[in-house]
């Protein structure tokens, strides 16, 4: 048989197909692991990224001499401190908008669809119409069909939405546990790991350890507080012009700003949508919003902020959301890009780890 690099690369994917095929016989083997990582998956995920978020603090107030168990009891102790003040000054806030927007849903769906029937009896509207290619009646049918199968769904997927709500429970019940022991024995992760090297490339390893933890706090915190900056800015900004909603979309706008390079653009559509029903001067008003927040975002904020950055190419971001947006939707949507910069920071400086646990230098 050949034994050409190419034929080795070939033999090895052919036998990797072979594992996968076997194992989609046998997928009853593999199923319970499955189950333990969709069950394990959000929970550490959670946990690692407050992990991040906190362990600045543990480590100020343990240099002071505080013991970590009592550092990371004050942490929690304002952390729910914060989140009750939360609670009291913007819950009630957004108990009435979501009350408001469940309420105003089957109008807000009328309005779109008059919107669109107007739009439809534009002049040069009509000129596309004549091409097969665009019809505008097609399409408000479409987004009319689409709104309202999207609220008979809320209303008939009762027992799955009680079942998210209970998973959602189950996350916050576990993360505190998950996060303390990270808080309290997560720097003996990196001494483990340590362990597997040769002595002599120990110095090495520790290096390429630190680099990567670096980066990671590094995009991690950056991409929160840049997100929550973002937040407040247009929060405080769709005050400013009284569109409807405002908290709701400001919280909409934050999560999403967490996708790079498209992130910002999704997060004001919601907002645009809700424009689009007042009047097209609230438009304009919360494209202004969105061009000042970014602006200010982009100029100033985030060079402060994210310090060393990852590269990821803008159209390795379009390819990553068009398949995380079909597999996963907007969930997909909001972890894709995270997931994978992370992801490529620990394939990265793994496979650097294994060249040194060969004895090679980088």
């Amino acid at each position: 048989m050949p034994q050409s690099k190419f034929f080795r690369i070939c033999y090895g994917l052919l036998l990797i197909f072979l594992v996968i095929l076997v194992g989609t016989k046998i997928d009853f083997i593999f199923r319970p692991v499955v189950v333990l990582v969709q069950t394990l998956f959000f929970p550490f995920l959670l946990g690692g990224v407050l992990y991040y978020l906190f362990r600045p603090i543990v480590q100020f107030l343990h240099k002071r001499r505080v013991p970590k168990v009592i550092s990371i009891l004050l942490i929690y102790m304002l952390a729910i401190g914060l989140f009750v003040l939360l609670f009291y000054s913007i819950g009630p806030i957004l108990q009435r908008q979501i009350s408001n927007l469940v309420e105003n849903t089957p109008a807000l769906i009328d309005s779109i669809r008059g919107k669109v029937n107007d739009l439809q009896q534009n002049e040069w509207v009509n000129r596309f119409q004549q091409s097969d290619q665009f019809d505008v009646k097609q399409i408000s049918d479409k987004i009319s069909s689409y709104l309202s199968h999207s609220v008979q769904t809320i209303g008939t997927n009762i027992a799955n939405f009680i079942g998210i709500i209970t998973n959602i429970i189950m996350i916050f019940v576990t993360v505190p546990f998950i996060l303390y022991y990270m808080l309290k024995e997560g720097e003996k992760a990196p001494q483990m790991v340590l362990q597997t090297l040769p002595e002599r490339q120990r110095n090495n390893g520790w290096k390429i350890l630190k680099d990567m933890d670096i980066a990671l706090s590094s995009y991690i915190q950056g991409q929160i507080l840049v997100s929550v900056c973002v937040g407040t800015m247009l929060y405080i900004g769709y005050l400013v012009i009284g569109i409807e909603y405002s908290l709701i979309l400001a919280i909409i706008a934050m999560f999403t700003n967490v996708i790079p390079f498209l992130g910002p653009i999704i997060g004001v559509v919601p907002a645009l949508i809700v424009a689009v029903v007042d009047s097209p001067a609230m438009v304009i008003k919360v494209l202004i919003i969105m061009v000042i927040a970014q602006q200010i975002e982009g100029n100033l904020i985030s060079p402060q902020v994210m310090g060393k950055k990852l590269d990821i190419h803008p159209l390795t971001i379009i390819s990553i959301l068009l398949v995380a947006g079909s597999l996963g939707g907007l969930l997909g949507l909001i972890l894709a890009v995270p997931v994978y910069a992370v992801l490529k920071v620990i394939v990265l400086h793994t496979y650097r780890l294994i060249k040194l646990r060969k004895g090679q230098q980088q």
